[in-house]
């Protein structure tokens, strides 16, 4: 496996910074999808990325911006949750390995899915609000807290398979995601009106 570099800068304008990720994330799905690329060095680096990122972020920025009034309790508890979606979609995409390239490319859509929901969402509700409302001063010096955080999660490795699969028990014990038994029960509910709502839409194409 060929390493990808994973840009590390250390100061800067925290909401910038954090848009210059989201911008690497469609970078490294991109690489992820295509098949002339090393595609798991590209998982790896996705991996570290994505989970260094949210870590820091729930840590240093959320509780910062909530403290300043930027984000409500209820908005950093959504992000939170959102980046537990990430962590499960994340999980199933690592662990598909072997000769089943259907299962690496339904597991990279999904990721695909919650990642870029989850980017354009703070975007907007997160981002957009911090930037009005939280001097540039202030957003540098989260800038270094944030950037130090997610350099040191990157430099000591944060998302093997393990690691990932242990963040995901945490986010469950810690009530920010349902347990799996009730989310293989609402995912099995949502399968089943995707379904019903395709035959309608069939049915309405032949009348």
């Amino acid at each position: 496996m060929s390493e990808i570099e994973i840009p590390r800068p250390t100061s800067g304008d925290v909401l910038e910074r954090i848009l210059e990720d989201h911008r690497l994330f469609e970078d490294l799905l991109r690489l992820a999808r295509r098949n002339d690329t090393d595609r798991e060095a590209a998982r790896h680096a996705l991996a570290e990325v994505l989970v260094a990122h949210a870590t820091a972020e729930e840590e240093k920025v959320y509780p910062t911006l909530r403290t300043d009034r930027a984000i409500s309790a209820h908005e950093e508890e959504h992000g939170e949750e959102e980046h537990a979606e990430i962590i499960e979609a994340l999980l199933e995409f690592l662990r598909a390995r072997g000769t089943d390239p259907q299962k690496y490319d339904d597991t990279l859509e999904e990721l695909a899915t919650v990642v870029n929901h989850h980017s354009n969402e703070e975007e907007q509700t997160i981002i957009n609000p911090a930037r009005d409302d939280v001097s540039l001063e202030e957003r540098e010096r989260l800038g270094v807290a944030w950037l130090t955080r997610r350099n040191q999660l990157l430099e000591q490795g944060c998302a093997s398979e393990e690691q990932v699969a242990a963040k995901l028990d945490e986010a469950v014990g810690e009530g920010v995601l349902a347990p799996e038994p009730a989310r293989e029960e609402a995912d099995e509910i949502k399968e089943k009106a995707k379904e019903k709502a395709k035959e309608v839409e069939e049915a309405a194409k032949k009348d």
